[in-house]
């Protein structure tokens, strides 16, 4: 393949500078991808690899440079001017109103008129494409009772109902399980074929070098190289990523203390259909990190939101050191030694608009950390500062800025110092290391095995089996509700894989 042909290319970029108050996140970046083939687009959390791909879907004007669409100049005045261009983005944090249906979601990215008209075939059209793809959606509940996996999925469903030619993939298969990441990647493949131009932005490198023509490696706002996957090893693309090779930690042998979290029967009926958590327990050491596996939708979300609180389970109990927690409330159980790394960390974990030391802060101010009624904020300010830098926050250029500038890794890492701040006793994680690069991921991971060697015990709830496997000491698969097995470690990935899609 010639890879010095630009005229060929469906969307170019070229020369792309773009910044937020003051501060540049693109310089002079470029990037190009054709019809027919699979583009990735690879760099660490802030590199500017959304930035640039949200400049393509219209989302954000650039300060400096040229956009082309199938050789046409073009100036994107917002998502719609790019929808007309046939360019679609799946974003990493979903554009879903979470009270509409699925249905109706991709209905108003259609921008359907006659709603009571358009129902039907957009609905019968968006369920044969769904059927295509290989992804179960209950595409008649409101999409924020979905799981993160059913909700990514409906946001590939909307781009591929609008017509998109160019089709951006930000992070597709981060929630996704293997079996149902080769699914989309092989499917995606296909749309190539057909036609398609696709930009798949992914810190899987396995998936870049399987299923990418093409990879464009930017760093630090730059575009740093664009090559052939296949003739650059593992190791050689880390280095082009971040500079260096990440080590992958050694597992070890722990000895887990005495149970410390116990849960028996945990049930929550749903409105209509089979319950969403059904007859749930498990027991939780101190110094154990129990992970708990599984397809998106089976539960999982559920579960942490009946063991952090948020929800109350309809019943059964949940014993922290033998009181029983079940209907205490969420300031009760983080009282008690809770520490909860939700799996949106954008809407669940953090508020934006809030300055990053306010939201370090926040944990802090409930234990009365930093004063009463009169708080102190001068003392704020240096536990964020300080935490800043004990976590390599990166990109916090001061304590005032607002925390949503924060790359994904770096909000992660932030919501990490918070919650850590009071050595919690119980850590209950959902999907942490979601659409982190590699070395975001690497510190998380990180973070979890000392909270574990400190003597925490950690509930670890994700999707990505390759997570699961690396961190846990132990292995439980969720399915329809239910715990449906069990494995030490080490675990058979093959075991643990089958179990998950074992729904007999």
């Amino acid at each position: 393949m010639d890879l010095q042909t630009p005229m060929t290319e469906a969307l170019t970029l070229t020369g792309i500078d773009k910044a937020f108050a003051g501060f540049p996140a693109l310089r002079a970046a470029s990037f190009g991808v054709r019809r027919r083939e699979v583009h990735a687009l690879l760099g660490e959390n802030g590199a500017g690899k959304t930035t640039l791909m949200n400049v393509a879907a219209g989302l954000y004007r650039p300060d400096r440079g040229e956009l082309r669409v199938f050789g046409e100049p073009v100036v994107l005045d917002g998502p719609r001017a790019a929808r007309k261009r046939l360019i679609g983005m799946v974003h990493q944090h979903f554009k879903l109103v979470p009270t509409f249906t699925a249905t109706e979601n991709i209905m108003l990215a259609l921008e359907v008129q006659n709603f009571a008209a358009g129902r039907l075939e957009i609905r019968r059209r968006v369920g044969q494409l769904a059927e295509d793809l290989g992804f179960p959606v209950p595409l008649d509940r409101p999409v924020g009772t979905l799981s993160i996996a059913e909700q990514q999925r409906v946001e590939i469903l909307k781009a591929l109902a609008a017509g998109s030619e160019i089709l951006i993939l930000d992070e597709p298969t981060a929630v996704l399980t293997d079996e149902e990441g080769a699914r989309l990647l092989a499917n995606i493949r296909r749309l190539a074929e057909r036609g398609t131009a696709v930009v798949l932005v992914t810190h899987k490198l396995r998936d870049v070098i399987a299923h990418a023509d093409r990879v464009t490696v930017m760093r630090g706002g730059a575009t740093v190289t664009t090559a052939d996957p296949r003739a650059l090893s593992l190791d050689l693309l880390t280095a082009l990523v971040v500079g260096e090779v990440v080590a992958t930690p050694t597992a070890r042998q722990t000895t887990p203390g005495a149970e410390l979290l116990v849960a028996r029967g945990l049930s929550v009926s749903a409105a209509d259909g089979p319950p969403l958590l059904d007859d749930v327990g498990f027991t939780l050491r101190a110094g154990e990190i129990l992970g708990i596996a599984g397809v998106g939708g089976n539960g999982q979300t559920e579960l942490v939101d009946v063991v952090s609180g948020v929800r109350r389970a309809d019943r059964g109990s949940l014993r922290l050191a033998g009181e029983d927690l079940a209907a205490a409330p969420v300031a009760t159980r983080r009282a008690r030694g809770f520490a909860v790394v939700p799996a949106d960390r954008k809407t669940q974990a953090m508020a934006g608009d809030l300055s990053v030391s306010d939201n370090y802060a926040v944990g802090g101010v409930l234990r009365t950390a930093f004063g009463g009624a009169a708080l102190d904020h001068g003392a704020m300010r240096r536990a964020a500062g300080e935490a800043v830098a004990a976590f390599d926050v990166q990109g916090v250029h001061r304590l005032g800025q607002k925390a949503s500038l924060l790359s994904g890794g770096n909000a992660q890492k932030l919501v990490l110092a918070r919650e850590f701040s009071a050595d919690p006793k119980v850590v209950v994680v959902h999907s942490p290391s979601r659409g982190l690069d590699m070395r975001a991921m690497a510190a998380v991971h990180a973070r979890l095995r000392e909270a574990r060697d400190r003597g925490a015990a950690v509930l670890l709830v994700s999707e990505d089996l390759d997570e699961i496997l690396a961190l846990s000491d132990r292995v439980a698969v969720m399915s329809r509700g239910r715990i449906t097995a069990e494995f030490p470690a080490p675990v058979d990935r093959q075991a643990v894989g089958r179990a998950m899609v074992d729904h007999g």
